[in-house]
């Protein structure tokens, strides 16, 4: 991914008759996929295109959202989005309260099991998957590892000294 654009969401499936679509979303902040302004869709591998979101609103007891877009109007047209990532402007970031980060400042920071320790895996992503999950690289094998993004488990983020603080409970890492 470029640092033009964040993902917020992925195309599931289209929605109803009228062009509306459903969306998984990847974002934290629920007003980039409900409040009208330009989007940008786009594959994976692919440039991505704008689109101008007129509204959305959040789907009762789930964990989806329904879109509609200016020009997308009937259901073919929608359902050809479906796998497309909604991006908005890597700018357009909302602020944040003590303790929340953005994705793109976590991606990157070294992984160390003490302060004052050498770096063991760094930070690739940050997935929502109903527990916010960091995706890191172990330095030592390139193994990929999924790690609960909680306190217990990352009690620090130091994002100025670009580090952050890893607390694995037994067999985490294994």
């Amino acid at each position: 991914m470029t640092d033009e654009f964040l993902v917020v969401g992925q195309v599931v499936s289209a929605q109803g008759l009228k062009g509306e679509v459903r969306v998984l979303p990847a974002t934290d902040f629920p007003s980039r996929l409900t409040e009208a302004g330009p989007r940008w869709l786009r594959l994976p591998g692919q440039a991505p295109r704008q689109l101008m979101l007129l509204g959305g609103r959040q789907l009762p007891g789930r964990d989806l959202f329904v879109l509609r877009f200016e020009t997308i109007s009937d259901r073919t047209a929608a359902e050809a989005l479906v796998q497309y990532e909604l991006l908005v402007d890597a700018a357009d970031r909302p602020e944040l309260e003590e303790g929340e980060f953005h994705v793109l400042d976590l991606q990157g920071l070294e992984v160390r099991l003490s302060s004052d320790g050498p770096s063991i895996a760094t930070v690739l992503d940050l997935h929502h998957s109903g527990n916010d999950l960091l995706e890191i690289e172990l330095s030592s094998d390139g193994r990929r590892c999924l790690v609960p993004f909680v306190e217990a488990i990352v009690p620090e983020v130091h994002l100025a000294e670009g580090w952050l603080l890893l607390t694995p409970p037994k067999g985490l890492l294994d």
